[in-house]
């Protein structure tokens, strides 16, 4: 793989040791990837990526996702080159405290990242959903002649990516789905981080991907430019099948010392190493951060191509809103992230049939007038449709051409429709997640995920990073405690609420009744820069009496006094979520009954109360009145943050059994009696203190 040298392999040389310098003055980072995919990044970049530096989010720009995240200084690089919004001094603070050019891509920090990777696997699958969320816009919103979504996604990936279960998930439904535009290079260059992939990933990878249906493309030089260029065309020219061009690339490429090795993987090659690879390839050794003068201004071509290219797509959109005006406003709405100005009132108007119902199915009611009020809104489930109850009916399914109504490959069906809003993520929960945020991220859509609540750890990945980009994502989990019954501890969730609520910048919503339910879904549209998981019963519980209870718009609030039964301080206050909320309740009447002052507190959402003001949160939760119990099917860890030293928890200590629901919240202790010698015990202790 002799360099030769041309002016081409200078700008590459450029990309090479910009990123070294970076890597070598921040003593930390991943030299060998940027070193060993710089040529084709840099063919990708210059010859076939439609951007505009200076309009990061211009809506039908191609997406780049660096799946590889910690190769972050290629990405970079490229950036600042290119004429991004990223300085020669961002560059050499690389890792360090406050600055934009991070240890791993983050999107909401750097102008240009489109996705937050570094876990391994996780871009790929955000650029599944990318592409996804493509078809579906392009499918929504183009006409004849009028093509105002047209763009590909691409992908950098590595040996460790496409090793991730997460990977094999999400390029599976991309293959069934026929997603055309999408293409990854994959970047083999056979090292891992502790060594050769000979230790654990021999795999035909190309073979792997052909039988999910790609097309595949081998590159054996990863610095052959122009077999890379025509790999890139030949996968652009495959409509319907996503493509993997294998390019065979040496890691740390001009490192006399560390290339082919893993000790080029994932520490600076150190001063003497860095100027033995810049003599080797023929580079100024005298200099860091060095970038020649014409070189800088191939670059900065780009800027002049993306102001072309954005002002071409502008005028034929301008033709375009003359000839379907609505579409137009709706696709600039869409993209602003602004919902329709009158879509919350299908809260509003909400009324919930009187008898007792699931909060799952409560939220079915709700999800299907959203849906017609929400054209963005768009979803699935992880083969759980049927149990929880997140289907969108009389929106169709976004399926590929050869899939029928029944699902069989190759019969007469209704074929390609991406502009159905039903998403058959089949048994993925991790991929499912992952889609979820790149479309969220891809904009233009509002994508909702759904599965029980003991399988949110299969998806806390990219919950996590969904929460780190601040992004609008909704996770809907049903079957949220013991009260599933009969499936037993497998799938009854004890700690998965807690785990998600120590996930900063995610919003946990568990509705008591169907109102509740109602406005947890407001609460979950109208946030639109972290997630929201929606926690719902699989049982039926009773709809709470609003003439006697408050009012359930105090539900965004977090927690509120949902009952009294008097008018001065209580004596203790009762607090519980979801299903837990009416044995608290029963259990405050019937303390009350004998005698005692008692407040009764729906807590739906713990994020959501503790930011609110200090008043309000005082009002609910009063400093003074330190005798509490708090009530909920799952572990009690967490709830000392409001039951404090003096208070108790009515809660699980383990794990479930298989058995009815009513025989196992008497069983593990859950029910107004017990609730009420908790808190019997609590004023006793008081008392004595």
């Amino acid at each position: 793989m002799a360099m030769q040298n041309s002016f081409d392999d200078r700008c590459i040389n450029t990309l090479r040791f910009l990123a070294a310098d970076a890597i070598q003055k921040a003593d930390s980072g991943h030299p060998g990837m940027p070193m060993g995919a710089a040529s084709m990044a840099y063919i990708l970049w210059m010859k076939h990526l439609r951007h505009n530096p200076a309009n990061p989010s211009w809506p039908d720009r191609d997406r780049f996702i660096l799946s590889a995240g910690h190769g972050s200084m290629l990405l970079y690089a490229l950036l600042h080159l290119t004429g991004y919004d990223l300085s020669m001094e961002d560059i050499q603070s690389f890792r360090q405290w406050g600055s934009r050019t991070p240890g791993h891509p983050e999107s909401h920090i750097t102008p240009g990242v489109e996705a937050t990777t570094g876990p391994l696997g996780q871009g790929i699958g955000n650029a599944v959903g990318m592409a996804m969320a493509e078809a579906h816009l392009a499918a929504c919103f183009n006409r004849q002649g009028h093509y105002v979504v047209d763009h590909c996604t691409y992908v950098i990936a590595g040996d460790g990516d496409l090793m991730e279960g997460v990977a094999s998930e999400a390029c599976s439904i991309a293959g069934h789905l026929g997603l055309g535009k999408l293409i990854v290079l994959y970047d083999s260059n056979r090292i891992s981080l502790s060594g050769s992939t000979h230790l654990s990933f021999t795999e035909d990878v190309a073979a792997r991907f052909e039988a999910y249906g790609w097309h595949t493309v081998l590159v054996t030089d990863g610095n052959d430019l122009t077999a890379i260029n025509i790999a890139l065309i030949s996968a652009q020219q495959e409509k319907k099948r996503p493509s993997l061009i294998v390019v065979n690339t040496i890691i740390g490429f001009g490192s006399p010392g560390r290339q082919g090795t893993f000790k080029a993987h994932g520490s600076p090659l150190g001063i003497e190493e860095l100027l033995a690879a810049k003599k080797e390839l023929g580079w100024d050794t005298d200099k860091e951060f060095f970038i020649p003068e014409d070189v800088l201004r191939h670059f900065r071509t780009s800027l002049d191509a993306g102001r072309s290219i954005q002002a071409e797509w502008e005028k034929d959109f301008e033709r375009y809103r003359r000839s379907y005006p609505e579409l137009a406003d709706d696709f600039l709405r869409r993209n602003s992230s602004t919902l329709p100005h009158d879509w919350d009132t299908v809260i509003r108007e909400y009324v919930p049939q009187k008898t007792a119902q699931s909060t799952r199915k409560s939220s079915e009611t709700i999800l299907q007038a959203l849906a017609g009020k929400i054209p963005e809104l768009i979803g699935g489930s992880a083969d759980l449709n049927p149990s929880t109850f997140t289907w969108l009916k009389g929106y169709g399914d976004f399926e590929s051409k050869g899939i029928s109504k029944e699902g069989v490959q190759g019969t007469v069906g209704p074929g390609w429709d991406y502009t159905g809003r039903n998403i058959h993520f089949g048994v993925r929960e991790h991929a499912m997640g992952a889609i979820a945020a790149g479309m969220s991220l891809h904009g233009g859509t509002i994508p909702y995920t759904a599965t029980f609540l003991s399988f949110a750890d299969y998806m806390r990945p990219p919950i996590r990073l969904a929460c780190l980009s601040g992004i609008r994502m909704i996770c809907v989990f049903t079957h949220d405690s013991i009260g599933l019954g009969e499936d037993g501890p497998t799938h009854q969730p004890v700690e998965q609420i807690m785990s998600l609520r120590s996930i900063p910048n995610l919003t946990v919503v568990r509705p008591a009744d169907a109102l509740e339910t109602a406005y947890a879904w407001k609460i979950a549209l109208g946030t639109s820069q972290s997630p929201t998981a929606l926690v719902l019963t699989r049982q039926d519980v009773p709809v709470l009496d609003r003439k006697e209870c408050a009012r359930a718009e105090l539900t965004e609030r977090g927690a509120y006094i949902l009952w009294e039964s008097g008018q001065g301080k209580p004596d203790i206050i009762l607090m519980a979520t979801g299903s837990e909320v009416h044995i608290a309740l029963e259990a405050g009447r019937r303390l009350a009954a004998a005698g005692t002052a008692v407040r009764v507190v729906s807590m739906p959402s713990w994020e959501i109360f503790d930011r609110q003001n200090a008043l309000y949160r005082q009002e609910v939760l009063p400093g003074e009145i330190r005798s509490r119990v708090a009530v909920e099917a799952g572990i009690t860890l967490g709830w000392e943050h409001y039951v404090g030293l003096d208070g108790a928890v009515v809660g699980m200590k383990g794990f479930g059994a298989s058995a009815p629901a009513s025989v196992l919240f008497e069983k593990f202790g859950i029910t107004a009696e017990h609730v009420v010698e908790a808190a019997q015990g609590v004023l006793s202790l008081r008392k004595k203190q």
